[in-house]
């Protein structure tokens, strides 16, 4: 049984597109893309240096329109078991279980984008990823210092988000046995402080016509199968200020007897905690064009429809 999963913001890496628009007809889709969501995704997935693309407004269409991509270049035939994403990735998991259509899953996660980087820009704010320690510790940990633990990624890894002086004092006062790593995101995802996001989203939602999906969507909001396609919008537009919980994906994952995971473009943040939480379960970040080959096989070896 495979899971195919799309990651989640700080994945991008400057020039990752590069190789993946000189397969037939991708370079069109993407200039197509770009023109339906007014931004320039053929640039900034090519040119762009590390800063331009770090930018939430440019950085989550970015990723959507990249795992799109992969998916298109795996081919239709490609039905995986189920589906999921991680925080933005969830937009390209429900276009892939049909729930939206490529241009409206682009078009929504370009208005999630521009809503959140106008909230993160009312407060300084950031995230910091803390490695190790008790997680219950790391918990009680961060609520003392009224951080939120916006990502609960399981293997071992807690991201905490707040105001930058919050930070700093994690920075200076970590949990026991744990390590703090700050993040190069722009904002407090996952938190309270995006709710202004929520209210652009509700209004965006309502020109949407989801359908049920086609395939399991597991949830990032508590790791349950969802059917409902105005459900799986509806979690959509609460995701940008609740946490994610990855770990209880990965729960559902093992409860449904996932045998693989294969994470499309730009893989290896899922992939790697996947490794370390889901042992026994096959693995493959579809990097480059050079790792099709072996997600097709992947594929067909797993998939039990």
């Amino acid at each position: 049984m495979l899971v195919l999963v799309a990651p989640g913001q700080g994945a991008q890496t400057p020039g990752f597109l590069t190789p993946w628009l000189d397969l037939p007809g991708l370079s069109d889709t993407l200039r197509d893309w770009s023109a339906a969501v007014d931004l320039d995704l053929v640039h900034y997935g090519t040119k762009a240096d590390a800063d331009e693309i770090r930018d939430t407004a440019v950085a989550q269409p970015l990723l959507v329109a990249a795992g799109l991509l992969a998916s298109a270049a795996l081919g239709p035939e490609v039905r995986p078991d189920a589906v999921a994403g991680h925080s933005v990735g969830e937009i390209t998991a429900a276009a892939f279980a049909g729930v939206l259509d490529e241009t409206e899953a682009l078009r929504f996660v370009r208005t999630r984008g521009l809503a959140m980087a106008e909230a993160a820009a009312v407060t300084e704010t950031g995230m910091s990823a803390v490695l190790g320690g008790d997680p219950e510790q790391v918990l009680a940990h961060l609520e003392r210092l009224g951080l939120t633990a916006a990502n609960v990624n399981g293997a071992g890894q807690i991201v905490a988000a707040g105001t930058a002086e919050q930070l700093a004092a994690l920075a200076a006062d970590k949990p026991e046995k744990a390590r703090v790593i700050a993040l190069k995101v722009a904002g407090a995802f996952h938190t309270t402080h995006m709710a202004p996001a929520v209210s652009v989203l509700e209004a965006t939602a309502h020109g949407l016509a989801p359908r049920d999906p086609s395939l399991r969507y597991v949830s990032n909001r508590d790791g349950k199968v969802v059917f409902s396609g105005t459900e799986i919008v509806d979690r959509l537009v609460g995701q940008v200020a609740n946490p994610v919980r990855w770990d209880l994906c990965m729960e559902t994952f093992r409860e449904l007897g996932v045998t693989a995971l294969l994470e499309v473009c730009p893989g290896g943040t899922l992939t790697g905690i996947a490794k370390r939480a889901l042992p026994g379960v096959k693995t493959l970040a579809l990097k480059t064009p050079a790792d099709l080959d072996a997600a097709r096989e992947l594929v067909a070896e797993h998939t039990t429809g």
